[in-house]
């Protein structure tokens, strides 16, 4: 992505800076809404989440495909009135889009939080996503105006901001309602969330006008708004219902576990709390080491793009070489080493033993699934975005099976189970496409077998530097951090003596 100043590396290193700074904004955040509110509190906020991811992407998801693509398109033509037209007719669909489905919640939430969430506590903190929706579909229809024109600093830091926000309103919030019932707990959260967002719009509405400029000294000819519209829909309406059916079955799967572990011998308060720990703490803190991925993605696939325009077949083999290799090279020691010294960390910063559970399982599955998010970004960029989109809902679809045939009877080690398996069909299905699709043989030994071998090193000497810290009563928490640093250390010798990393290494373009 070409930065206003030409510059695309420079956009990568902001949105991989801000990225990295957001998810420790966010993970410190959760740390301190778990010590305040509980993991029950955390697990009925959990279970409103999927509501909001429907909803976005049936009302928002493709037309912000839209207002970047357009918004770059008709940058380059110089005519920046249609740029103001798309972003206005945008809003006017979002909103029209967003009436029927806001108005049916509001009018149903008890039904919604009774017989489709199966708990009647998470009614206010549905209530209150119709605002929070409504004012993050404006905020991110005008956000991916910056991101189709290449103007990725305003963009990407008042995310950082709004983040930062977001933490200290909700966090102010709901000290503010204790003691509270669980239903305002939860509210109190979305209505922090909501009135981030107010400001969010408000400075992301001032930026665009900003940085567009007054409507009277815009240039270009304007279209008839009959065909913005139309250009607006062709990019909309597939992407769309393919978000749609997507967050559809993921959400169907993350619903259904709370209920699953009500039927294998839990009570409700009980699988709300597990299903907490588990979306709410163990996943987040895997998901650390994953922040550059979108940032990867972003310069990626458009670079994938202009070599398949070019058909530079070698090229593109060689930037997916480069940058796989590198990302292998951060996420497999950086799970490892989360795999077994995750349970220290968890009880360190959480105050919760249930961190630990199934994290091997669970690291598996965000690596594989992290493989398969890799695969996709190369298929968007070499114009396989219909295989991308088959393979991510199959995966998908997957996960929903066997998470109703496990969970039942196994807990959350089904989900586990489940998360691992599925994962690993969407990356091997994924990885098919692209050797297919580019011609690449993937090198196996560079990008798994070094890595893992390296890595099981760090992660089982690691575990033996926290355990000798530990017996030497360091605490609990230096002994984990000096546990990854020992760890890291070794994995980056063990690269060395095999010959993956050191030396004369390729740089990533």
């Amino acid at each position: 992505m070409r930065g206003t100043g030409g510059e695309p590396v420079r956009g990568v290193a902001v949105l991989t800076l801000t990225g990295v700074l957001s998810q420790v904004v966010g993970f410190v955040y959760r740390i301190l809404l778990t010590r305040l509110a509980g993991a029950e509190i955390l697990g009925l906020y959990q279970l409103i989440l999927p509501v909001y991811s429907v909803l976005l992407s049936l009302t928002s998801v493709g037309l912000t495909t839209g207002v970047s693509n357009l918004s770059a398109w008709y940058q380059a033509l110089g005519n920046q009135r249609v740029i103001d037209q798309v972003r206005g007719q945008a809003v006017k669909l979002f909103l029209l889009l967003a009436l029927v489905p806001c108005g049916l919640l509001l009018l149903f939430s008890d039904g919604v939080s009774v017989y489709l969430l199966g708990d009647a506590r998470t009614r206010l903190g549905l209530m209150l996503l119709v605002p929070c929706l409504v004012l993050t579909g404006i905020e991110n229809l005008q956000k991916h105006y910056f991101y189709g024109t290449g103007r990725v600093c305003p963009a990407a830091v008042t995310e950082l901001i709004e983040q930062i926000l977001r933490s200290v309103l909700v966090l102010a919030l709901v000290w503010a309602t204790i003691p509270a019932t669980a239903e305002e707990a939860v509210g109190a959260i979305v209505l922090g969330m909501a009135l981030c967002e107010v400001t969010s719009a408000l400075t992301q509405t001032v930026l665009f006008r900003r940085y567009l400029g007054p409507r009277d000294r815009l240039a270009g000819a304007p279209l008839p708004p009959s065909t913005v519209r139309r250009k607006l829909g062709r990019i909309a309406l597939p992407l769309g219902l393919a978000a749609l059916l997507g967050n559809g079955i993921s959400s169907a799967n993350a619903v259904l576990i709370p209920r699953l572990l009500v039927l294998g011998g839990m009570d409700q308060s009980q699988a709300v709390s597990t299903y907490g720990v588990t979306f709410g703490m163990t996943l987040p803190m895997l998901l650390l080491p994953t922040a550059f991925l979108s940032a990867l993605g972003l310069v990626l696939t458009p670079k994938l793009s202009r070599c398949a325009a070019l058909q530079q077949a070698g090229e593109i083999r060689r930037l997916v070489r480069r940058w796989v290799s590198l990302a292998n090279l951060i996420l497999i020691p950086a799970l490892a080493l989360l795999a077994v010294l995750g349970p220290a960390l968890g009880r360190a910063l959480y105050q919760e033993e249930r961190v630990g559970d199934h994290l091997p399982l669970l690291a598996l599955g965000v690596l594989f699934s992290c493989w398969q998010s890799l695969g996709a970004y190369v298929l968007n960029g070499v114009d396989r975005q219909k295989a991308s989109a088959a393979i991510a809902l199959g995966a998908d679809g997957v996960q929903l099976v066997l998470t109703c045939l496990t969970v039942g009877q196994w807990g959350m080690g089904g989900y586990a189970v489940s998360f691992v398996l599925a994962s690993l069909v969407g990356a091997v299905l994924s990885w098919r496409a692209v050797a297919q699709a580019t011609g690449l043989a993937l090198p196996v030994f560079s990008w798994f077998t070094a890595p893992t071998l390296a890595a099981c090193l760090a992660a089982s000497c690691g575990d033996l530097m926290e355990t000798v810290l530990l017996r030497a009563e360091a605490g609990v928490l230096p002994s984990a951090l000096g546990g990854m640093g020992f760890g890291l250390l070794l994995y980056l010798a063990a690269l060395q003596a095999m010959g993956v990393w050191g030396g004369k290494p390729e740089r990533p373009p």
